[in-house]
């Protein structure tokens, strides 16, 4: 298990952040959806992605993302990708805060799109 000042932890938020961030940018300039869509797509996608890392990691008993990361991805908007993570590759399902983390950033995303987009 990778202990907190394990450099691969720093390594999986920095790489987080910029895929997360890059794809956001991206999105700005090429779509022209509404720059919250735009966000959220871009977490998810980081979110997606780290939970599938996670999962081929898991199985194959090495190193591992930080829990604390994925929540945090999931909370800032990634949650889309969260819930397709989770169900599709069949990971952290029996770990209860994880759902319970998904719901809260749900909520909170649900809000937001309703103030950023629709409102």
């Amino acid at each position: 298990m990778a202990r907190r000042s394990d450099p691969r932890n720093r390594a999986y938020t920095i790489g987080v952040i910029v895929l997360g961030a890059a794809v956001f940018v991206a999105l700005l300039f090429l779509t022209e959806l509404n720059w919250y869509v735009d966000w959220l797509i871009g977490w998810s996608i980081a979110a997606f992605l780290l939970y599938g890392i996670d999962k081929a990691q898991a199985k194959r008993g090495g190193w591992r993302v930080p829990e604390v990361l994925l929540h945090l991805v999931v909370l800032i908007g990634g949650f889309i990708g969260g819930w397709l993570g989770m169900f599709l590759f069949r990971h952290k399902t029996q770990k209860p805060v994880f759902k319970v983390v998904l719901a809260i950033a749900t909520v909170i995303g649900v809000v937001l799109f309703y103030f950023f987009v629709l409102g």
